[in-house]
């Protein structure tokens, strides 16, 4: 082969690898920005996912951008996907929200809450006569939701040792659930005595008719605590920060379709939050020992 073809093959080879440079670069600079959402598997994820479906619309609509929403496999890998970095925005109960804050070092925000959040509740299930009050529960099995569930466990755990009750050593057994609605299905089939979830989903499961009162009832409600949040990371762009809260916050329930979001979500409307009203929360979580 001469020099000059040479030369020239060489050139053409340089140009097609520029070409395909450029190409390559524009095709990641024009890339479709995208909100990687998830939650706490606190329920099924089929159930998780019809709920956000439309609220992941009405956001991709607010913020002009793809909108994407992942299950995880456990409360944990929630936390683990928004502090490093492979989630953007989580539904936290106020437990995994002090587990994120603590795991990033204070590196995340809670943007908004319920109004509902501001005094959530659990309540304690039973199918036994004899049980009509914590006290009660002593010597008998029962089940939590998942570990790290404020609503199922943590504030749970917190009103027994209030009431005297040690689970680990005055229950006979006890097991976890891993979400709410599969506590009710536990205590309905007779594979505990008792078991505790949060009011919300107690109240869903209800009016789906998924439960019979008469033969699983509600024997106490705690008092209200702080629980649920969107939370993001503190390196999130504050414009983006800003439109999501103020996306969240323009949610009306006169409007038909905010309505059937708001409704999925259980909300009345949506309120700003703040780190500081979880505190109790991560009192409580040290106190148990649950937070590491």
């Amino acid at each position: 082969m001469s020099y000059l073809s040479s030369s020239k093959t060489i050139k053409s080879l340089l140009a097609a690898l520029f070409a395909s440079a450029m190409l390559l670069s524009a095709g990641l600079s024009l890339a479709e920005p995208v909100l990687r959402v998830s939650a706490i598997p606190d329920e099924a994820p089929t159930e998780l996912q019809r709920k956000f479906k439309p609220l992941g619309d009405y956001l991709e609509k607010k913020l002009g951008m793809k909108v994407e929403f992942t299950p995880v496999t456990d409360y944990a890998a929630s936390v683990e996907g928004l502090v490093n970095n492979k989630l953007d925005m989580v539904w936290f109960g106020g437990f995994t929200f002090i587990q994120a804050k603590t795991r990033s070092h204070n590196q995340v925000v809670p943007l908004v809450q319920r109004e509902e959040d501001e005094k959530f509740k659990s309540v304690f299930i039973t199918t036994k006569a004899e049980i009509t009050r914590l006290e009660d529960l002593k010597g008998k099995t029962f089940s939590f939701g998942s570990e790290s569930s404020t609503s199922g466990h943590l504030m749970p755990r917190s009103y027994l040792l209030a009431a005297k009750i040690n689970p680990d050593t005055d229950m006979k057994r006890i097991a976890f659930s891993g979400a709410h609605d599969a506590t009710v299905a536990a205590v309905a089939g007779g594979k505990v005595d008792a078991g505790v979830l949060n009011i919300s989903v107690w109240e869903k499961l209800l009016a789906q008719g998924r439960v019979d009162p008469k033969v699983v009832r509600v024997f106490y409600t705690t008092p209200g605590y702080f629980d649920y949040n969107w939370t993001v990371r503190s390196d999130m762009n504050p414009g983006l920060r800003k439109k999501l809260t103020d996306a969240f916050l323009a949610l009306d329930r006169a409007n038909p379709q905010d309505k059937e979001i708001l409704d999925l979500q259980r909300a009345t409307r949506f309120i700003p939050t703040k780190a500081e009203n979880y505190n109790n929360i991560e009192d409580a979580a040290r106190h148990a020992g649950l937070l590491k």
